[in-house]
């Protein structure tokens, strides 16, 4: 018999089986099911959070008083609690957390003489409502401040109007550029007719030089829903009490990275007037530093539905094999009658194992489909794009066949070795 005949035997005597068979399928399709759609899940986020915080370039740094943390359940992981005991160490320096003040800023950005751009940003009231004569925004605005080379910094494009120049930083008038949405929402679609009209800003008036291109927006940010002025704005309208600058930095090539954070490093002690003992109290944040310490908090997530999945598919495993018994037991006059026309043994038990694999991919197409389409609606709360998890598809997959292959062994090696005569006098 050609292995095509034993494959498509094999398929029929499964399809014959429905009610069994698909018992079989739903239990292992249950275990796939959950690995694909936490995956699946889990990628989708992924993308959210990297469109989210990645706003500056890969070839993009920050300087912070302080660094910034987001955890996601469970308790402090090991590189934590390593930190908050180097933090206890460090908490001895009269520095420890004090913030970046106004003076530090512009004095770094001065003596930063390494081939980048360099920009110093401070953020504002947050929540805040923008409104003109006739329209206002929902209290979800953001304010912040910026200079010249602000928007280039933190991925923004003008769509119409102008930048800041240096004499708008200095002089701390009130200008403005609005985020896309903030402009749409206070004059329609065509947001260009906001520029150099005047509206009001958490109750202070606006002058509107310039209109940001759209940049979208994730479940976890809205970049488009914020009004940006200048540093001294902020400082002398609202004030900057228990506020840090930020100062951020642009090279001009990726490879040149390590350097320019070396750099910033020796060209920030001396301003924060460290002793040559003491440790950094600022911290060099890359652009994509929240999404990968979010995604890295997610990993326990992936731990945890391997483990469910490999206990759902043990489970599975020892329910085919003992459907794969019953089979032997109710087919035992057919194997003999097969063997007793000149059926191989090698042949029954290749059948027997064919069938026990096919129930098991059937159990996986079910399982990964289902998991796919489910773990995608949370994609499509998060705006992102249809995400299949094509690595954990794969290893299901052969999960799966290796499953059905050991589950199928031990009843295939009993109805081969089963005797013709014994096998038709069976009753």
């Amino acid at each position: 018999m050609r292995y095509k005949d034993i494959i498509s035997l094999s398929y029929n005597t499964v399809k014959s089986n429905r009610l069994r068979t698909a018992i079989t399928i739903i239990i292992i399709a249950l275990g796939i099911m959950a690995l694909i759609l936490i995956m699946t899940a889990i990628e989708a986020v992924n993308q959210s959070l990297t469109t989210s915080f990645s706003t500056m370039g890969a070839n993009a740094f920050s300087v912070r008083f302080k660094e910034r943390r987001m955890h996601m359940g469970g308790g402090p992981n090991e590189s934590e609690t390593k930190k908050v005991k180097r933090n206890s160490l460090r908490s001895r320096s009269s520095n420890e957390g004090r913030m970046i003040t106004y003076d530090e800023a512009r004095a770094f950005k001065e003596r930063y003489h390494f081939p980048a751009l360099v920009g110093v940003g401070i953020n504002g009231p947050g929540g805040i409502i923008a409104n003109n004569e006739s329209k206002k925004t929902n209290p979800d605005v953001r304010l912040v401040g910026g200079d010249e080379n602000y928007l280039m910094l933190n991925g923004y494009e003008i769509e119409a109007g102008r930048n800041f120049i240096e004499a708008d930083v200095e002089s701390g008038t009130g200008v403005c550029i609005l985020g896309r949405a903030v402009a749409e929402k206070l004059y329609g679609e065509n947001a260009m007719r906001a520029v150099e009209k005047v509206i009001t800003v958490a109750d202070n008036k606006y002058r509107v030089i310039g209109v940001l291109k759209d940049k979208g927006s994730s479940a976890f940010m809205n970049a488009d829903k914020v009004v940006i002025t200048t540093y001294n704005n902020i400082r002398r309208t609202f004030g900057t009490e228990g506020k840090s600058y930020t100062i951020a930095v642009m090279v001009n090539d990726m490879k040149m990275m390590d350097v320019a954070v070396s750099e910033a490093i020796g060209t920030f002690r001396p301003v924060r007037k460290l002793d040559i003992k003491e440790d950094d109290n600022f911290y060099i944040d890359k652009s994509d530093s929240i999404a990968q310490s979010l995604m890295t908090n997610l990993a326990f997530l992936r731990y945890a539905t391997i483990a469910i999945a490999f206990i759902t598919l043990l489970g599975a495993a020892i329910g085919l094999m003992n459907i794969m018994l019953v089979a032997v037991n109710e087919r035992t006059k057919e194997i003999g009658l097969i063997k007793s026309l000149g059926g191989k043994s090698s042949e029954i038990r290749a059948q027997f194992l064919w069938e026990s694999i096919i129930i098991s991919l059937m159990g996986a197409v079910a399982g990964i489909v289902t998991g796919i389409l489910l773990g995608n609606l949370v994609g499509l709360a998060l705006n992102t794009g249809f995400v299949v998890p094509w690595a954990w598809v794969i290893t299901g997959v052969i999960v799966c066949a290796l499953v059905g292959l050991l589950a199928g062994l031990y009843p295939a090696y009993k109805a081969a070795k089963l005797d013709p005569i014994v096998a038709l006098r069976y009753e």
